[in-house]
């Protein structure tokens, strides 16, 4: 099956503008990322859901594998390591949107060896834990290292987020979906006495008598009326985030109610990326109103740099990666996401004004979960049926 599905994914080079941009297709540019011809490479199949796959900045070139089941598999020289860098599938819930979701290491990893996974429990609530790498085997975690850093409750099974990633500032960033339900019909998203529907931010290097981490003085709610934790509000799924290698901005696909999917860009400042901003879930969907349907007050609220409707098949957004690799110089600079659903991957130019404009790079029949980035900036595509693929020039 998973060889049927290699020879399915050949690139078509077809351009489309954005749905709902309000841009015409003359407004496209010739040449650069939005131009640029690619391609899907298997390098690894038969895998149980892989959800995500990332490179450590300590020199090796390893990739790591993560899958949903409870897995994290390292990928070196051509092949899969047998033994698991770390297994927790006895810790973890295995509903449709649970299970290991996230891996982060830590900036100075070479060093201190620290990775942190985010997971639902058995219990369906979300974990945020700290490991180390064994120091007689780097490829193995050392089990005996754990230690919990936050749990959040989940008062429903879907919705959990799942991302984290270290930002410019060292800080640990952490998606947190709205905690599930159809609509937000506890209005997390907006409320600011939940840690649901937001962007937080934390410092895992340091504790306190009451919490396994501190909380950076410069966080928005910090002194004010909202929980300290805090970096974002108003989202509704952000199932995959990251940050641009090159300029430090925050690229967030926030995954949509019924009708609208969206991207959302946060320029980073001297404050941070995006420093207290309410996306508007669940007043918005994207630009449009949703509760109410009509008459919706936007104030405050800041809108996607672009977005999608469910037109064609299209039903949850994949958020990707700014490219800043070698091997596709064409792309260098272009924001690359896609479509869980239809498994297109698309391209926008990452300086573009917003609203943005992107085109279809690919089309592919994988079940696209996540997109991963090396060490030196290259791309991959986990697709939920059992394979990931390295993006090479088409």
């Amino acid at each position: 099956m998973l060889a049927a599905l290699a020879l399915l994914l050949a690139p078509t080079f077809g351009a489309i503008p954005a749905t709902g941009s309000g841009a015409a297709a003359a407004d496209l540019a010739s040449n650069g990322p939005t131009s640029a011809h690619i391609a899907l490479r298997v390098i690894v199949s038969g895998l149980t859901q892989p959800l995500f796959v990332t490179g450590v900045h300590d020199g090796s070139g390893r990739l790591f594998i993560v899958e949903k089941t409870g897995k994290i598999l390292i990928y070196y020289g051509g092949k899969v390591y047998p033994t698991p860098f770390l297994s927790i599938a006895g810790l973890v819930s295995q509903g449709t949107e649970q299970g290991l979701l996230g891996l982060a290491f830590s900036p100075d990893y070479r060093y201190s060896h620290k990775l942190y996974v985010n997971y639902t429990n058995l219990s369906g609530n979300t974990v945020i834990r700290e490991y180390r790498a064994s120091t007689t085997n780097p490829n193995v975690v050392d089990s005996r290292t754990a230690r919990t850093i936050l749990t959040i409750s989940q008062p429903y099974a879907n919705h959990n987020g799942g991302m984290l990633a270290f930002g410019p500032d060292g800080d640990l960033y952490i998606g947190m979906g709205d905690g599930g339900s159809a609509g937000d019909p506890g209005n997390r998203a907006q409320s600011l006495n939940t840690l649901l529907g937001k962007m937080l931010r934390i410092n895992v290097n340091g504790s306190t008598s009451t919490q396994a981490y501190l909380v950076p003085s410069t966080n928005p709610f910090v002194g004010r009326y909202g929980l300290d934790q805090i970096w974002q509000y108003g989202l509704r799924n952000p199932w995959r985030f990251s940050f641009d290698k090159a300029t430090g901005n925050l690229w967030i696909g926030d995954v949509g109610q019924s009708s609208w999917e969206e991207i959302d860009r946060a320029v980073r400042t001297a404050s941070g990326p995006g420093r207290g901003i309410n996306w508007g879930w669940h007043v918005l969907e994207g630009t449009y109103c949703y509760d109410p349907l009509t008459g919706c007050n936007t104030a405050g609220k800041t809108m996607p740099i672009v977005e999608y409707s469910h037109d064609v098949g299209r039903c949850a957004v994949t958020g990707g990666y700014v490219y800043r690799g070698t091997a596709i110089p064409a792309l260098v600079g272009g924001y690359l996401f896609g479509d869980y659903c239809t498994g297109e991957i698309f391209v926008m130019n990452a300086a573009s004004g917003s609203p943005g404009v992107f085109v279809r790079l690919l089309d592919s029949t994988a079940a696209l979960s996540s997109f991963g980035q090396d060490e030196a900036g290259e791309l991959y595509v986990c697709d939920l049926n059992g394979a990931v693929y390295k993006i090479v020039q088409g």
